[in-house]
């Protein structure tokens, strides 16, 4: 079982900041995705952001494209989530997960259902 430790969650005012981390540990393969996943109060959870372990390629849904970046540090089990151009609407809590791939990938990683395992999630709060 795959196990995540997140952290960098906040206050901070729009236009602001903040940059997420995610350490994982206990993957049974080496080909695998991380992504960040958010849910805000009374919305369904948004998949933000993917990257793939096997050649980086990352990908983005279109409310963070070009302000959010998806990454990972090399020789080391975390992926971070530079969030930029903050605004209230990113306000909701925000998750690591990773999913182990299939045939359908990499075309399905927005699915929600496609992903294996969850961390414990941080709180991001946007204030206007």
């Amino acid at each position: 079982e795959v196990q995540f430790v997140e952290s960098g969650g906040g206050l901070v005012q729009a236009g602001g900041s903040l940059r997420l981390s995610c350490t994982a540990s206990g993957f049974t393969s080496d080909r695998y995705y991380i992504s960040w996943i958010r849910q805000a109060p009374g919305k369904e959870r948004e998949v933000l952001a993917c990257i793939s372990r096997t050649d980086g390629s990352t990908y983005y849904a279109d409310s963070v494209k070009g302000r959010f970046t998806i990454s990972k540090n090399n020789g080391e089990n975390t992926w971070t989530l530079q969030m930029n151009s903050l605004k209230p609407e990113d306000t909701a809590n925000y998750y690591c997960a990773v999913s182990y791939g299939g045939s359908s990938w990499p075309w399905v990683w927005n699915k929600i259902y496609e992903y294996d395992y969850w961390g414990q999630g941080t709180q991001v709060t946007v204030s206007a």
